[in-house]
């Protein structure tokens, strides 16, 4: 049996990567299965780049008439809608956190009868993710955090956001403004030892920035921390799955005279379980830092994608071992059978 996987278009703002890559969709064609791209113009790969390994190119939203055995593959959130959800996605839905919206598509794939996995919540035996784009979202949000440290010494306005071809133009960037700046920054990281920590860290280190990584050990105790308010930049990187104290609440940092930015990497400002709680709305790449409790946040939830080739490939190239094993042994395998589960739960 062949299984038949849709590359979807994606549908937010400013998205250009994907979950596979022309290279890896040729490996699920070797093995006999079925590879289908919606056409999209954005994507960092091309539609021809797909088209020339074998995939089968076809129009936008044409998946909703596909077999309903399908899967229907993308990254970020479908589009608000009300028709019901019949086939078999794949994609970060953010709706099982007590998230704004989440009922709402919850009750599509009930009514349909369709199954939602989750990459969020793709685990092997070890309960690890399998696949992440941990390291580019702390990569990113660090990078972006800095650089605009950076421009706030000079007097600067932040501009739009807008994505880079490799990571030398990013660092290049940092480097122009950094130029003007009259101080160094002193940065927390929290979550430093995962993915995400890593990705963070790893932009510090590159520009010198003196830098406190903590992770569990050092929040066990329960927040509010006072210590992060010893930083310049504060970098949050932990995906938080259970309700803890918060890192930092309002009434901490009113006595903050040193705090300049808090880049919220892990970017969940609508869930129960946010552990910056001083704001309750995501940030555009037209906009991408507000302003609450007299420093500048960051809160874009799709930060890799400023860098949507190296951030694509790394994801695709972790995915692709799984796609292969849903094509070969169907929704039982232990992986795909604990984002389901997780579904299911969730849809009682």
């Amino acid at each position: 049996m062949s299984a038949t996987f849709i590359l979807r278009k994606e549908f937010k703002n400013s998205e250009r990567r994907t979950p596979l890559t022309p290279s890896d969709a040729k490996k699920l064609l070797d093995l006999g299965h079925k590879v289908k791209v919606e056409a999209c113009s954005d994507r960092i790969f091309k539609n021809k780049e797909y088209i020339d390994i074998g995939c089968e190119l076809i129009e936008e939203k044409s998946w909703i008439n596909e077999d309903k055995d399908s899967f229907i593959l993308g990254l970020k959130e479908l589009p608000v809608d009300d028709f019901s959800l019949e086939h078999r996605h794949i994609y970060f839905a953010h709706i099982f956190k007590g998230q704004s919206g989440a009922k709402e598509v919850i009750k599509r794939y009930t009514s349909g009868g369709g199954k939602h996995f989750d990459l969020e919540y793709l685990v092997g035996k070890d309960g690890r993710r399998v696949a992440a784009f941990g390291k580019w979202a702390g990569f990113i949000g660090a990078a972006i955090s800095l650089d605009r440290f950076y421009q706030k010494q000079s007097g600067q306005n932040y501009l739009e956001l807008k994505s880079f071809e490799n990571i030398e133009e990013l660092y290049s960037q940092i480097t122009k403004h950094r130029k003007d700046a009259g101080q160094e920054p002193k940065a927390i990281v929290i979550g430093a030892l995962g993915r995400c920590g890593s990705g963070a860290k790893e932009v510090f280190d590159h520009f010198g920035v003196e830098t406190t990584s903590w992770d569990y050990e050092e929040t066990k105790r329960g927040g509010p921390f006072p210590e992060i308010k010893m930083h310049d930049i504060f970098i949050n990187c932990v995906l938080m799955t259970t309700k803890i104290p918060p890192f930092v609440s309002r009434e901490m940092l009113q006595t903050n005279k040193k705090l300049s930015i808090i880049g919220d990497v892990s970017c969940d400002p609508t869930s129960d379980l946010n552990p910056i709680p001083i704001y309750d709305h995501i940030t555009s790449w037209k906009e991408p830092f507000l302003k609450t409790c007299d420093l500048e946040l960051l809160a874009v939830d799709n930060l890799p994608s400023l860098l949507p080739r190296e951030s694509s490939i790394d994801f695709s190239s972790q995915l692709i071992e799984h796609l292969i094993n849903l094509a070969n042994e169907g929704e039982e395998n232990h992986v795909w059978k604990a984002s389901l589960d997780i579904f299911k739960k969730h849809s009682l």
